[in-house]
């Protein structure tokens, strides 16, 4: 398993780094559109759809769905990211309350309309970012990554208080903690770098603040929503990793609010 995982890092990391900050523009939306959309193939999945023929039916209308997107112009509007925050809070209402509210959202066309929300604006959210000329996408990575990384060596260190047992049991308050901690310092250090001054360093930690709760949740809900259909990976498209949505699901929560937050207030 180790082995797998090294060898597909090694080939992975690359390429994601040079499609991320290497390309621009419709070159850019296409290769991240290409990562959506296997993140969708998984969540037919997720959704109860087994039927080979009816996720790639499905997995093609998203493809439809982003090119329409493009050829308004909304990968770079704000409506789209908007709609994203709204269905979040619907998947943090959902999350807070499993299994309780089991029965709003478990049927496969709910869990396939949850998706749209999920994937779409995180799509945007990318566009959005890179248009501004990569510093800022940069710095929504390095926030979930560091919210991770706080995350796994607080709760270790410290996890006693469990987050959600329901949903993920492994995951603390704690643990949380230790990740809000790692990214306020990460935004102190990027706002000193990009000279914000101190009104816009502070403004920047606040926003930095509400990413890493919501990364958190895009955690959860993927969890949530393997537990219910009962496996422990989104697919094997990643050998060793998981799938793709077992890598960006923080990232398709932090994605939107992090590019409406930059379009209104950074």
């Amino acid at each position: 398993m180790l082995r797998q995982r090294i060898l597909t890092a090694a080939w992975l990391a690359p390429l994601m780094l040079a499609g991320l900050f290497g390309l621009q523009g419709g070159a850019f939306a296409l290769f991240t559109a290409l990562i959506v959309l296997l993140a969708g193939w998984e969540w037919t999945n997720l959704a109860g759809v087994e039927a080979r023929e009816r996720r790639l039916a499905l997995v093609a209308g998203l493809a439809a769905l982003m090119a329409l997107l493009w050829l308004m112009g909304a990968t770079l509007a704000a409506w789209p990211l908007w709609l994203g925050v709204a269905g979040w809070l619907a998947n943090l209402y959902w999350v807070t309350r499993y299994p309780e509210r089991l029965e709003q959202w478990g049927a496969t066309p709910w869990r396939l309309a949850m998706g749209l929300w999920v994937l779409l604006p995180a799509w945007v959210g990318l566009n959005v970012l890179r248009d501004s000329g990569a510093v800022w996408l940069l710095f929504v990575l390095l926030v979930v990554w560091c919210a991770d990384i706080g995350a796994y060596f607080a709760g270790r260190a410290f996890g006693r208080r469990k987050l959600a047992p329901k949903v993920s049991p492994g995951k603390s308050w704690e643990g949380v903690a230790g990740g809000l901690v790692a990214t306020a310092v990460l935004a102190v250090v990027y706002a000193l770098w990009q000279g914000l001054g101190a009104g816009g360093g502070l403004i920047l930690v606040a926003a930095t603040l509400a990413v890493t709760l919501a990364s958190v949740l895009g955690d959860l809900l993927e969890s949530m929503l393997k537990r219910h259909r009962g496996i422990k990976d989104s697919s094997n498209l990643l050998p060793g990793h998981g799938g793709v949505l077992d890598r960006i699901d923080s990232l398709t929560a932090a994605l939107p609010l992090f590019a409406l937050l930059y379009l209104g207030a950074l």
